[in-house]
């Protein structure tokens, strides 16, 4: 099979199996193992793949390292697990900083089995960085993430090659957070840019701060909705629906007899998907939050599919602007003043995500 083809049968029995795999080992032989096998390296020589790698690091005794990659005998990439979905944070990473400074390892990566970030020294020589330069989600890849793995592979491993790219992987994910954040909450100072020339001669008062951070968001989400929009009209064929790539929005639109696109994304739904997917961060993947338009709701999905709605946004009629919720089988439509007035129902919203990635997996498939 082809490297993509072996992670996508990895993660078909990982999502199978996932809701069993209860602890660390656990997680390190049904996981791990065969992710480090898909790079092509071969787990069961211990020359090559080091299990539980021992060192004295300073005072400590016996420190461990969950997994070694070695090559000429010295370690190349680090591997600290953690059990499947446990926490991730920087601060579990303790024995991989450790590791990371006293080894010629260049590359540090901290898992659940799950999600892979990858680790290495660009702010301070030899010592780990705190942010990933990249995050690989098994259950979640781009054709993008595919190819950056594949710097990792034993076949192509090559230690000059993967840190020229990782600096910009680095700073690129840094600022795609930060647009992210302006697009759904802009800053004071980021609203004052953007209207500089625009205000010539007026003090930015209260009320000039708030209205133009109104018009800030709408004019982001409007301009996503033209380039969406723009595909759409471009890509459009009388027998395909297009499907917009994962990191945007998934629009599937209905067609006329005459196969002329009879629905448009509004710059309101935009700006509703966009609330959704920050109020949801915390609980779930941004990329698992998907929506699909129709001529009278925008449905927001986790996963894609109609079987998990997590809300209608009812918002053609600008004037008049409806939320759909979904706490069973019923939507529940209750009138907004304002799009911002999504956040008021953000419990609501993650209570009916949470209920769908709770689910056993017999029933979440």
């Amino acid at each position: 099979m082809d490297f993509i083809d072996e992670l996508r049968a990895l993660a078909t029995r990982i999502m199978s199996t996932k809701s069993m795999i209860q602890t660390e080992e656990a997680t390190k032989n049904a996981m791990v193992m065969p992710f480090i096998h898909i790079l092509g390296y071969n787990v069961f020589d211990p020359l090559e793949v080091t299990p539980e790698l021992i060192s004295d690091v300073g005072t400590k005794k016996g420190e461990k390292v969950d997994y070694a990659i070695l090559k000429d005998g010295k370690p190349i990439i680090l591997f600290e697990c953690k059990k499947c979905g446990g926490d991730l944070n920087i601060n579990h990473a303790s024995q991989l900083f450790r590791y990371f400074h006293v080894t010629e390892a260049r590359f540090g990566i901290l898992t659940n089995g799950i999600v892979y970030r990858f680790f290495t020294d660009l702010e301070q020589p030899n010592k780990m960085d705190e942010k990933p330069f990249l995050e690989f989600d098994i259950l979640d890849f781009r054709e993008q993430d595919i190819e950056e793995l594949k710097k990792f592979a034993k076949s192509s491993f090559d230690i000059e090659r993967i840190l020229t790219t990782a600096s910009e992987l680095k700073y690129t994910r840094s600022i795609q957070n930060v647009l992210s954040d302006w697009m759904t909450n802009p800053s004071e100072e980021f609203v004052r840019l953007v209207s500089t020339d625009l205000l010539v001669g007026k003090r930015f008062t209260p009320a000039i701060k708030d209205q133009f951070t109104h018009i800030t968001k709408r004019a982001f989400h409007q301009l996503i909705g033209d380039r969406i929009n723009e595909r759409l009209k471009v890509a459009m064929t009388p027998e395909v629906a297009l499907s917009v790539p994962a990191t945007e929005v998934s629009v599937i639109p209905e067609t006329t007899e005459q196969n002329t696109p009879q629905i448009i994304t509004t710059p309101e739904e935009i700006e509703g998907f966009h609330i959704i997917r920050s109020v949801l961060r915390d609980i779930v993947s941004p990329r698992r939050v998907t929506m699909r338009d129709a001529q009278s709701y925008c449905a927001i999905f986790l996963d894609d599919t109609n079987r998990k709605p997590i809300c209608r946004l009812r918002f053609n009629n600008t004037s008049k602007l409806v939320l759909g919720l979904f706490d069973g089988k019923e939507e529940e439509k209750i009138s907004l003043s304002d799009i911002d007035d999504l956040y008021r129902y953000a419990e609501r919203l993650k209570a009916t995500a949470l209920s769908y990635i709770q689910l056993p997996d017999a029933q979440n498939n």
